[in-house]
């Protein structure tokens, strides 16, 4: 029950008189071990884990290039780190770890690190927040860029009023096509396109309530997104903490070259809630997520939504009038949510739980991929943990994808990336560099909604509180279709 609440591929290397590490993804933090990594990344600072180290060496070698570092430690140099990568591509880097502990006892590690010659969009954006229930502090979206550490707000606390800010999205990881909204007094959503950024007011009275999930057509004129009643809960047994649910959602679509709000009528439905639409990469259809409307919050574990698509035109800004099931609930007795089109139309990537539309707080909650050619299911267990993987985007190439996980303490999403074969092939992933390697342990925020970019954007945390200040959202006319 919940009650409503306002608001590594490594091997020892075996040398006579050293005592090997049986518990080897705990040798290293972060995890680097026998990953793949694009050829543009940030070095990959790590530290040891062992208690009582006396004495640590790491030889790093590919090819003809050989370095030595000393301490538990390993933290490179830049240009060494872009010149051990620019010898590693199509190649691997090896590593060699000899620790020395108290008590005389040893531990000695091989292992590997691969280098893709596909290169991942050079810029991540993500939310900062503690990962509370009610209250946040000092919330921001900031902007890094994944082949250095250079890192700015795009939106904070300081320049908002400390008001809440959310759902930013790139329209298939293109810098010149995002959204996010600021609520609160003076807020609306903010749209960045071709180079100017809109404050816009997304509701009417003829809506559930204003936008919240969405998508931005690859075409920069239109959005869809859903319109919720969002309810919060706590669980009141057991281990669970957080329940969120919709009591009423639609689907609405958006013109911002005519500023109109449509809502769909085929979808206007009082016993079926519609929730995370996302276009097609051809633009020519919009998958959402939707299930039966049930008495919430009692039924709240039977709530199960399908992935569903329907026809999209536009060249009129209408959707088609039938719905066909692309993933089935009741096949499947799980849930689906965040679903996510790849650039070049093979793939959809969502999350599946055990019930419900909230599965951050779902333990359970795993990453799918299908191939929407085949329909067939790419199983994805190299990746998922046991702990909530969701809040996924993917590369431009569609080679690459981030996804939030709460894997190790269960509390703080972080942001990991993993590498996409041409034929699905999937490889361990790993967690965004930080410059300094304590970093996640040190750190008291979740990296929310992870979400790549090709580019910077081209206004800062400074501009957007300028803009909620001085600037009037404008206006879209609603009507039914």
């Amino acid at each position: 029950m919940i009650a409503a609440f306002a608001l590594a591929l490594c091997s020892a290397c075996g040398r006579k008189g050293v005592e090997v590490s049986l518990n080897r993804d705990a040798a290293i933090y972060p995890d680097y071990m026998g990953v793949t990594v694009p050829s543009n990344i940030a070095p990959l600072n790590f530290h040891y884990t062992y208690g009582g180290i006396r004495k640590a060496r790491t030889t790093v070698r590919c090819n003809d290039v050989v370095l030595t570092f000393s301490g538990k430690d390993v933290i490179w140099d830049m240009q060494q780190w872009k010149s051990m990568l620019a010898s590693a591509e199509s190649d691997t880097i090896s590593f060699l770890s000899e620790i020395s502990l108290k008590g005389g006892k040893k531990e000695c590690l091989e292992w590997e690190i691969y280098v893709s010659p596909d290169k991942i969009d050079p810029y991540l954006s993500y939310r900062l927040i503690e990962p509370g229930y009610e209250v946040w502090h000092e919330v921001e979206i900031r902007e890094r860029c994944v082949e250095n550490f250079e890192e700015r707000a795009l939106s904070d606390w300081q320049n908002t009023g400390n008001s809440c800010m959310n759902c930013h999205i790139h329209s298939q990881a293109r810098a010149d096509l995002s959204m996010f909204y600021v609520r609160g007094k003076n807020g609306g959503a903010f749209l960045n396109r071709n180079g100017e950024l809109r404050k816009l007011a997304l509701n009417s009275e003829k809506m559930v309530s204003g936008t919240v999930y969405g998508e931005i057509h690859p075409s920069g004129r239109y959005g869809v997104f859903s319109s919720n009643i969002i309810i919060p809960g706590f669980h009141t047994q057991g281990s669970r903490r957080l329940e969120v649910y919709d009591t009423e959602s639609d689907l609405v679509i958006v013109d911002f070259d005519e500023n109109g709000l449509s809502v769909p009528q085929a979808l206007a439905r009082k016993d079926v809630l519609e929730t995370f639409p996302v276009f097609s990469a051809d633009g020519k259809s919009i998958y959402y997520c939707a299930a039966d409307t049930l008495t919430l919050p009692r039924d709240i574990e039977k709530l199960r939504y399908s992935l569903m698509r329907i026809a999209f035109d536009e060249n009129t800004g209408r959707i088609g009038q039938e719905a066909e099931i692309v993933w089935d609930a009741s096949e499947h007795n799980a849930s689906v949510c965040h679903p996510k089109c790849s650039p070049d139309g093979k793939w959809i990537m969502y999350t599946v739980a055990d019930y419900g539309t909230f599965p951050i707080w779902h333990a359970e909650c795993q990453l799918e991929l299908m191939d929407l050619h085949t329909g067939e299911i790419i199983w994805m267990d190299a990746a998922n943990s046991d702990r909530s993987d969701t809040y996924h985007s993917w590369s431009s190439d569609s080679r690459w994808f981030v996804f939030a996980s709460k894997r190790g303490d269960g509390k703080y999403g972080r942001p990991y990336f993993w590498h996409v074969g041409p034929d699905g092939q999937l490889t361990k992933p790993f967690v965004l560099p930080q410059e300094d390697p304590w970093h996640y342990e040190n750190s008291l925020r979740s990296f929310n909604i992870p979400d790549l970019s090709d580019g910077p954007v081209h206004f800062d945390a400074e501009a957007v509180g300028r803009m909620l200040k001085d600037t009037e959202a404008e206006s879209f006319n609603a009507y039914f279709r």
